[in-house]
């Protein structure tokens, strides 16, 4: 993509690394946490609320960043069917979930028919990657809700996705972080943070695996050795965008975290993976 105009509002030159506001990053997991567990464990559909809101905000930090590298691609209908795509899910299943994606991505295709030919591919290609980065997973989370053991499938996949952020966090910190994991995309990273995801995620992952859902321990541990994966390769996926567009952060709007997709960044491309895991481990009742 080519970028038409400098970054505003969460621009910052390149290289340069901001370090994190902990208490208040620290204070707004804690609201999130309130925010994501009490609809999830009282009423699922007040749940699937949240999530859509969440993918609404989201996709309008996504656009509004790819639009910086010239990118046009019609805001409502894409927002609207990223807000569809879990209420699909939770109704009518993975299918429903398909039909959904696969409709957004038409919808905001014709829109952008509308404007001229002038770099469609660029733009079209823009349009469905945001409709499958955010509204995919969004719908992935609504189907692993859908069960009757539904919160303690969500609560697995988002604990041991924080598990992965903190044990990298803890470890990075401790051990001076010395050993660089990718220093051109994101040069916080070390393979020590790595190694201490690794270890938090499979202890997470194992436990909450076997005690809530009655899985074996090995899948507790592919699933969290899978998530570490997912994890790490979703924030530098998105340190690398952010590097490409010259801003710091997605949004402004969660003090110490920055965007809701600075927030979602590992737990968008986890979700996905860990439905398929988590369902074939433990197959819905």
């Amino acid at each position: 993509m080519t970028r038409t105009g400098p970054a505003v509002g969460t621009s910052r030159p390149r290289g340069i690394r901001a370090g994190r506001d902990l208490p208040a990053a620290i204070a707004v997991g804690v609201v999130l946490a309130l925010v994501i567990l009490v609809p999830l464990f009282t009423v699922r559909p007040l749940w699937i609320a949240v999530v859509c809101v969440a993918m609404v905000v989201g996709t309008y930090e996504l656009v509004r960043a790819l639009r910086q590298l010239g990118a046009r691609i019609a805001l409502p209908p894409l927002a609207a069917g990223t807000a569809a795509m879990p209420v699909a899910a939770y109704v009518g299943g993975a299918s429903a979930l398909v039909v959904a994606l696969a409709t957004t991505v038409v919808v905001v295709t014709a829109c952008r028919l509308a404007h001229g030919a002038d770099h469609l591919l660029h733009d079209v290609a823009a349009g469905a990657f945001c409709a499958a980065y955010v509204g995919l997973p969004a719908g992935c989370a609504a189907l692993l809700t859908s069960p009757s053991d539904g919160p303690w499938r969500i609560v697995a996949c988002l604990a041991t996705v924080v598990a992965s952020d903190i044990g990298g966090y803890a470890a990075g910190v401790l051990s001076g972080g010395r050993h660089k994991l990718a220093p051109n995309i994101s040069p916080g990273k070390s393979w020590e943070g790595f190694a201490g995801s690794t270890v938090t995620c499979v202890v997470v992952a194992g436990t909450l695996m076997a005690w809530t859902l009655h899985a074996a321990v090995w899948q507790g541990v592919l699933l969290g050795l899978a998530v570490v994966c997912t994890a790490t390769v979703g924030d530098l996926g998105e340190s690398l965008l952010k590097r490409d567009i010259g801003i710091k952060d997605m949004g402004n709007l969660l003090p110490g975290h920055g965007g809701i997709m600075d927030r979602l960044d590992s737990v968008l491309c986890t979700v996905p993976v860990a439905w398929l895991l988590i369902t074939v481990f433990v197959p819905p009742p």
